[in-house]
């Protein structure tokens, strides 16, 4: 069963499910296994050093959602299951998640946020051919185009690029 298909029960409900560190993936690979739909937020990443893709990062780190119908659905493998490492109950029974809520997830994820940089703030460029060039944000260009001070050849140029080949600088400590 994939994430986006519904079982024919209408008495199924989504719950939270705790998984063992850094193996969201592998608990809903074996719950899907197992015929459980399962439910893994995943929101867009920056690029790995080296690589060309955009990773993806849990939206939850540790958990991930199962639905599940409380009376006809047998719980027990789900404590065995490989990488699960519990239901989260709360009084001992398991607490089910409003559905409103996983659709609502599931609507702010396909809606990418809007980037937003101030005028002057230090930005890197993974577009390919920059890849981790350090430039200084100018303005935005419409809504998808911002504009950049870029040193190049020892020389300031603006270049104007996409404002997804953009990422914050962080401040390390």
């Amino acid at each position: 069963m994939s994430e986006t298909d519904s079982p024919a029960s209408d008495s199924a409900r989504w719950y939270l499910i705790q998984t063992k560190p850094r193996q969201e993936g592998r608990a809903a690979e074996h719950l899907q296994r197992q015929n459980f739909e399962c439910y893994r937020p995943l929101k867009p990443g920056e690029k790995k050093r080296g690589s060309r893709a955009l990773s993806e990062e849990e939206l939850f780190p540790g958990y991930l959602f199962i639905r599940m119908d409380q009376t006809s659905d047998n719980w027990y493998p789900i404590r065995s299951t490989r990488g699960v490492a519990r239901i989260v109950t709360f009084g001992g029974l398991p607490i089910p998640v409003k559905n409103e809520l996983i659709e609502q997830i599931r609507q702010r994820l396909r809606v990418p946020p809007k980037v937003t940089f101030k005028e002057g703030e230090a930005v890197r460029i993974t577009a390919e051919g920059f890849n981790d060039v350090e430039a200084i944000f100018l303005a935005a260009d419409g809504d998808e185009r911002a504009v950049i001070l870029l040193n190049l050849l020892q020389r300031e140029q603006k270049v104007t690029l996409p404002v997804s080949s953009l990422v914050r600088m962080t401040v390390q400590a």
